[in-house]
């Protein structure tokens, strides 16, 4: 999991530092920042969650920090009751994880993927279809991420039963074997070959938009500010998010 823009221990050091002003109080400080919300989001969103969060944070005046990972192991630390203010997930059944645990509240569908295979520029090994990944070093999700579930619905419905060289923890985990040159392909979501851009090449799988994977988001209970949690939801429910989502390779409910 990857958390950004954490407030500067210096920074805050240096604040405390400082004498008070005469005349300073409430007012000054609501000058400041409006808050800080913790959103909890599967790997697959890290790039335009990252895009939406910087335009939020000069329109809210208010600090977002992003925890990407595995959408099931987020929904557990929802569930368990860990920090967080906000959880998007990449399938119905992770988000049930949380809902189930009374942690999440107010769920909707926000966006839809579909599975794709990505190989490095040049395709070197050929690959055409998923039956061309038997005999070649290719890589997926772990069997309990989302992307692991639509990859092992998506081959076998396609009739095939290549073993991978490996299973990733997430999707962004799959597209870095193949970045690095690790793997020969990789079935990642169509927006992750979008992120990727000109370090690899997208082959497209047949039949693929029949096993499509929903994207849920949802204020979590044990939120500190469930007023910002909202306006984030909100946002990304927004015009700006759904245009967002969709340069980014996601199609829209």
């Amino acid at each position: 999991m990857r958390t950004l823009r954490r407030p500067a221990l210096l920074t805050t050091a240096l604040l405390l530092t400082l004498p008070l002003a005469a005349c300073g109080g409430a007012d000054d400080a609501g000058s400041g920042e409006a808050g800080r919300i913790q959103v909890l989001a599967a790997a697959s969103l890290t790039d335009v969650f990252e895009q939406l969060g910087t335009d939020f944070e000069e329109s809210e005046r208010a600090e977002v920090e992003f925890s990407f990972g595995s959408s099931t192991d987020l929904a557990e630390q929802a569930a368990d009751g860990a920090p967080g203010d906000v959880l998007a997930t990449a399938d119905e059944t992770s988000m049930t994880v949380a809902e189930d645990a009374d942690a999440a509240q107010d769920v909707q569908v926000f966006a839809t993927n579909v599975l794709t295979i990505v190989v490095p520029p040049g395709n070197p090994a050929g690959i055409s279809s998923l039956a061309d990944l038997e005999g070649t070093t290719w890589v997926r999700c772990a069997d309990e991420a989302p992307c692991g579930r639509v990859a092992l619905a998506v081959l076998e419905d396609a009739g095939v039963s290549a073993e991978p060289a490996s299973l990733e923890e997430d999707v962004r985990a799959t597209l870095d074997k193949v970045t690095s040159g690790e793997a020969d392909a990789g079935l990642v979501y169509a927006s992750d070959a979008v992120a990727a851009g000109d370090a690899v090449e997208s082959v497209p799988i047949e039949g693929a938009d029949e096993q499509p994977t929903s994207y849920y988001v949802a204020d979590l209970a044990q939120s500190e500010d469930p007023e910002l949690a909202q306006a984030w939801v909100d946002y990304v429910l927004g015009e700006e998010g759904r245009r967002a989502l969709e340069d980014a390779g996601f199609t829209l409910p």
